[in-house]
């Protein structure tokens, strides 16, 4: 039996309810709007209808007759991203699961899906955060057509779901499930990987070694296996009910990871329209659903990227989040999981030992999730708190019972620390985040004096010259979405690394973003508003720091501040965009970006949404 509600969770969930009141009813109000006027094949022209009919052969008869619901598959496959390499061949899979039930499915149109992991220290980063809006307006073009009665998203990393979750929103009216590949078995252990990371940055081990390394954790199709934002992505489909049960963390290639993959085209085409048990995507995604993810992701550790991505996802439903709910929704969810980079097991060994199906029974258990969300499972979001098995050919879900490995996984009543660790700084620096889940509480308070950098490299170079070596907050500003993107400046985490393991008090502090594998450092991260000023003048605090000025980074007091007087200085000029490898080409979105904690969106600030 299920706890009352945490009092924190429902006076948080009441009071983005309560902000959400006009945008929540207007959306509503849209895809009712969109279901009559897109909902209904058989109404479409015949022209239109043979158009869209023509490239089926297997199909076409079906098609024409309108037996079954047509579900649309829009996909985030390339096989440069390892983790979207096993979508090769789903999609003649997944129609061949829709005609076992009467259904028919066509691929619908695809999505860019740029790996971080790839691009990482090089500029093309800059364009990462902004392909979340071009993947969900490519997901949005795709389903432009009204040719779907239901819809299944193929995609699982760090901007693609957040990317295909707010474009298919647009269309909320259609049922819609999320349906991951899965991670890579494990490789070599992270504590290794970082320390070959850390002796290459200290020139150490030849960059052969290191590429070596790196080869032996990356090594083959599917997720990468740590904690980032990714799997954060994976973990909060699950909490949303927006996967079938379990799905998350079943790597590819096996029997149940198909048994799930058949599920899903099953279940959509069970819950469309005209079915006596109609789920559409706009009412499972409300502000109970978010709420559940924001929680998921503290209680698990999850992505900083998500602080971001969920008020992003979460205002494409008409649903309004900030920073503030999310500190203090902190404050009451534990963190019950240790995953790498908080902990050294990663997803697979999470997963062995209870995984998601652990992790919301004892959320759920505790009154710290809502259990009535509408979800696209066969049953409630208590199904959710099970695993799935196969039982000959048959998918079955069994109880979870304890956690497999008290490393990995601990109840609520005895958390590894308790609060879900991402804390909400703010000063006369603005205001920023600060993952405490994997940072040491003795390095939770560091006051030194800055070093002012506009860029990585210019970090890197002083790291390498030894001007670094001291007691120092390190400050990267001119990162934000509107300067060039809001890249991940995760490139910074071994030298700031080196430096807190020689002995210095250490902090960063940046507009930029530094993602789920931000580590140790103690950082102070996606400060709003951003130094940047553009057309509107007047750059954030950050534009007014010089070297020198002390900087307080708090998270016991959540303290962002300096002892300088900011209101006596100009601030710096704005640096002038940088061109070429296509940077040039989101020039729009970076003028139209809206702050981060209102999602860094340009398609959002400009889009009514």
């Amino acid at each position: 039996m299920n706890k009352p509600l945490n009092d924190t969770l429902h006076r948080v969930t009441q009071r983005v309810i309560e902000k959400s009141r006009g945008p929540r009813s207007a959306y509503l109000d849209l895809i009712a709007r969109e279901g009559d006027n897109l909902g209904k094949r058989p109404a479409v022209s015949c022209s239109n209808l043979a158009h869209a009919y023509a490239g089926t052969a297997d199909d076409r008869a079906a098609l024409v007759a309108g037996r079954g619901p047509n579900i649309g598959i829009v996909t985030a496959y390339n096989d440069m991203l390892s983790a979207h390499a096993p979508y090769y061949r789903y999609p003649e899979r997944l129609k061949i699961y829709a005609r076992e039930v009467g259904a028919t499915a066509q691929v619908a149109g695809g999505t860019p899906a740029m790996c971080d992991g790839v691009t990482q220290g090089e500029v093309g980063m800059e364009l990462s955060l902004f392909s979340r809006d071009v993947i969900a307006l490519s997901a949005a073009v795709a389903l432009s057509h009204a040719m779907y009665e239901g819809a299944l998203m193929l995609g699982i990393c760090d901007k693609i779901v957040p990317g295909l979750l707010m474009g298919s929103l647009r269309f909320g009216h259609l049922p819609t499930i999320f349906v991951p590949g899965g991670p890579m078995p494990t490789g070599i252990p992270n504590k290794e990987k970082q320390r070959v990371r850390q002796l290459y940055a200290e020139g150490k081990a030849t960059r052969a070694e290191l590429l070596a390394s790196e080869m032996a954790s990356y090594h083959s199709a599917g997720t990468c296996t740590f904690f980032g934002t990714a799997n954060s992505n994976q973990m909060m489909m699950e909490m949303m009910g927006l996967h079938v049960p379990g799905s998350a963390f079943i790597q590819p290639g096996t029997k149940l990871r198909q048994a799930l993959d058949r599920e899903a085209v099953h279940r959509v085409a069970a819950i469309g329209p005209g079915s006596n048990d109609y789920r559409p995507l706009g009412l499972c995604v409300d502000e109970k659903a978010v709420v559940n993810a924001a929680v998921g992701l503290l209680a698990t550790g999850g992505s900083t990227n998500h602080a971001i991505h969920l008020p992003a996802m979460a205002r494409a439903a008409g649903v309004i989040l900030d920073w503030d709910d999310l500190s203090e929704l902190s404050g009451a969810v534990p963190l019950i999981a240790q995953i790498y980079p908080n902990g050294s097991g990663d997803v697979n060994q999470f997963h062995s030992a209870g995984g998601m199906g652990y992790v919301i029974g004892e959320l759920l258990e505790a009154g710290l999730a809502h259990p009535d969300i509408l979800t696209v499972g066969r049953g409630g979001f208590a199904d959710y708190a099970r695993e799935p098995g196969l039982d000959g050919e048959e998918l079955v879900w069994r109880e979870v019972g304890a956690a497999g490995d008290d490393t990995m996984l601990r109840p609520v009543s005895n958390p590894f620390k308790p609060d879900g660790g991402m804390r909400l700084l703010q000063g006369n620096l603005g205001r920023a985040c600060f993952k405490t889940s994997a940072v040491d509480e003795s390095r939770w308070t560091i006051e030194a004096p800055c070093r002012v950098f506009e860029d990585q490299a210019s970090v890197a170079a002083a790291f390498t010259a030894g001007e670094l070596d001291r007691d120092v907050v390190v400050v990267v500003r001119f990162q934000g979405p509107r300067a060039n993107g809001m890249p991940e400046l995760h490139k910074l985490t071994p030298p700031l690394g080196v430096l807190q393991d020689r002995g210095y008090k250490v902090a960063l502090v940046t507009d930029g973003r530094m993602s789920g594998a931000s580590g140790k450092v103690p950082a102070a991260i996606h400060c709003t508003p951003e130094a940047f000023a553009g057309a509107g003048g007047g750059g954030g605090p950050l534009a007014r720091l010089r070297d020198g000025d002390v900087v307080r980074v708090c998270a016991s007091t959540g303290a962002l501040s300096t002892t300088a007087d900011l209101s006596a200085r100009e601030p710096v000029p704005d640096p002038r965009p940088e061109m070429g490898t296509g940077r040039e080409l989101f020039a729009m979105m970076r003028h139209f970006a809206d702050g981060a904690e209102a999602g860094a969106s340009a398609m959002l600030a400009t889009g009514g949404m």
